[in-house]
């Protein structure tokens, strides 16, 4: 989104620190955008929520689709800045489905 970022993130183990990568994300994105968009500066916080394991497709859906709904794109898939990292999620939404 051009003003804001939506990110799903999981610990891949029982000492995952899903907190402090966030932190981290903020500062080392902060630290290269500063030189290329000097006015570019993250909010202090951010809202952040536990999800439970049927929770995970409907968040994932609505990340997919916020630039959709504000009319960016046609479709999820042609939003440049839509990814993941460990996870294919053409085959997360089919197996969502089919659940």
């Amino acid at each position: 989104m051009p003003d804001h970022v939506h990110l799903v993130a999981m610990g891949t183990s029982e000492r995952s620190d899903v907190l402090r990568g966030l932190e981290d994300f903020k500062q080392l994105t902060g630290y290269w955008l500063k030189p290329r968009i000097p006015l570019f500066r993250w909010q202090k916080g951010f809202h952040d929520r536990i999800l439970r394991a049927n929770e995970l497709g409907p968040a994932v859906r609505y990340v997919l689709d916020n630039p959709v709904r504000k009319q960016i794109v046609r479709e999820w898939r042609d939003y440049r800045f839509i990814g993941a990292i460990g996870l294919d999620l053409e085959t997360f939404l089919t197996d969502l489905v089919e659940l």
